[in-house]
């Protein structure tokens, strides 16, 4: 696969709806060719602790960042006609289709494809677990700064150009 957008979503609560940040990685040809990262006010509007201390952003940090919707109509033109690409793309599909329905907005049907997946057929019992950070290792890729959604996509991407 040589063109697509890998996207990590990270969430404030445990709703699949209170996306908070999202990360996308535009890949042509192989290269990554832009890259993309907002915060964004979640619904519904509060963080838990966990979700915190696994991302490290509160609700002090997306108080003054736009609902999904807006952020939504920056980051459609970048992944028009391109399949998403995502480490667990369950969580992130349903993510998007959680926030989509929440705000009443018509889900376009995305393609959406797993480097977690691809990396269980791909590697197996070669690796001790399948997590991102394991996976990106395994392909040559340093994930520094794990639960950035930024980071994340980044190093997905540089899954998907290896493995997909």
């Amino acid at each position: 696969m040589d063109n697509f957008a890998a996207i990590d979503f990270e969430t404030a609560n445990n709703e699949r709806s209170s996306v908070c940040s999202v990360g996308v990685v535009i890949v042509r040809g192989g290269k990554v060719v832009d890259e993309q990262y907002f915060l964004i006010h979640p619904e519904p509007e509060y963080y838990n602790y966990r979700c915190t201390m696994v991302h490290g952003l509160t609700e002090e940090d997306t108080e003054g960042a736009d609902i999904f919707p807006k952020v939504w109509a920056k980051v459609a033109p970048l992944i028009e006609g391109l399949p998403l690409v995502a480490h667990n793309s369950v969580f992130d599909e349903g993510c998007l289709k959680a926030v989509f329905r929440v705000y009443g907005m018509d889900y376009p049907d995305y393609e959406f494809h797993c480097t977690c997946r691809a990396a269980r057929r791909i590697f197996g019992r070669e690796l001790p677990n399948h997590q991102l950070q394991t996976v990106a290792a395994r392909c040559g890729y340093d994930l520094t700064q794990h639960h950035n959604a930024l980071a994340d996509a980044e190093a997905c991407a540089a899954i998907a150009v290896r493995i997909l």
